[in-house]
């Protein structure tokens, strides 16, 4: 069954479906109840501890009172990669989209807690939000009219990010504006050396070509979300509106082209490497679906940037980067400490990626 709404179902909560802990992700719910008791304001218990099975980094539990349902994200344990699960960012960049004018569709940030005595790693708790993950981007449960709605309001939502004042919110210190392709190259080939768990010759000659291929810096900057994709997007119950974005941890500052062109990979990823499907070789507009270029257009009418033609370089880093995400959830697998359920699955996608985007690499 897809994250889709059907006949007689009950939308399903963000990041896959829920079940119980897993052994090594245990917390300890007495230390928990007694952090959100003293900074979750009108916290009442009793509280159940559940597990969602999605997602590929951080650990991500739901917490339901007879009252109110939460949503923690942790760290998870183990030795982790510098850099790597910084929830405190998560928690920084949520709270101040969350308090625009007109607010930002992000679940309310309500306690962060950096001590990593209370449950073994740093977290935070937020507010949950209802709403509709599509696994499948194909979004098979939905008419083409309100595909076609969704992927509009996914397309505005990212143009709105793009077009924040991150300056003017205090965020000049999230990242570091300029270079971003460069930056994000050289921190994702040194992420998959120190993970790495085989030989991939189409990543060792991707790191070789990619800083070649680099198009001009044209200086652009921008808050950039890092994994802006449909699994990572709320769709209201009923609505085909975003209600929230989610999961944070690879947000910066960066080219606003790197995270609109990773969420295009919805059009380009390969057949068969993905359990979320792709849009490559469908009949789009008999699916209510954009093409790419029309995507990217109504995207540049509201931002007022212009999309350069080097859309094999753009594809070739994404697909790279994407594998080199991939590699860490493969070497967390092997360390024990990998967040997902299904991470074997996921991290055997890492060598068909890269040989796709070698190829993109090699297009005329």
């Amino acid at each position: 069954m897809n994250a889709g709404v059907v006949a007689g179902a009950l939308p399903k909560s963000y990041i896959g479906d829920v079940g119980e802990v897993r052994q090594f992700a245990h917390i300890d719910p007495r230390r928990l109840e007694d952090f959100l008791h003293a900074h979750v304001p009108g916290y009442e218990g009793p509280l159940s501890v559940k597990q969602f099975q999605g997602g590929q980094s951080n650990l991500t539990y739901m917490l339901e009172t007879p009252k109110a349902k939460y949503v923690l994200r942790k760290q998870p344990p183990g030795a982790l990669l510098k850099s790597a699960h910084a929830v405190d960012r998560e928690f920084r960049i949520m709270r101040v989209l969350a308090g625009l004018p007109g607010g930002f569709p992000v679940p309310e940030p309500i306690a962060m807690c950096d001590d990593p005595s209370v449950l073994g790693g740093m977290f935070y708790v937020m507010s949950h939000v209802p709403g509709r993950i599509f696994w499948n981007c194909q979004m098979p449960d939905l008419t083409p009219a309100a595909r076609a709605a969704v992927f509009d309001s996914v397309n505005d939502t990212l143009a709105r990010l793009h077009t924040v004042d991150y300056a003017a919110l205090g965020l000049a210190d999230f990242g570091k504006p300029g270079n971003y392709f460069a930056r994000q190259i050289a921190r994702w080939s040194r992420q998959y050396e120190l993970s790495k768990t085989q030989d991939i010759p189409d990543m060792e000659r991707l790191m070789a070509w990619l800083p070649a291929a680099l198009p001009a810096d044209d200086g652009c900057s921008s808050i950039v979300h890092g994994d802006y994709s449909f699994h990572n997007i709320l769709i209201h119950p009923t609505e085909p509106k975003v209600v929230a974005v989610v999961d944070w941890e690879l947000s910066t500052l960066g080219h606003p082209l790197g995270d609109l062109m990773y969420h295009a990979m919805e059009w380009y990823r390969p057949s068969g490497v993905d359990a979320r499907g792709t849009l490559r070789d469908q009949d789009l507009a008999a699916l209510g679906i954009p093409t790419l270029e029309n995507y990217i257009q109504r995207y540049c009418e509201r931002t007022g940037f212009a999309v350069s033609a080097n859309l094999p370089f753009y594809r070739a880093f994404n697909l790279f980067r994407t594998a080199a995400i991939l590699q860490g959830i493969a070497h967390r697998l092997n360390e024990g400490n990998a967040a997902a359920s299904n991470a074997a699955e996921i991290s055997a996608n890492i060598r068909p990626l890269a040989a796709a985007a070698w190829q993109f690499a090699n297009a005329d």
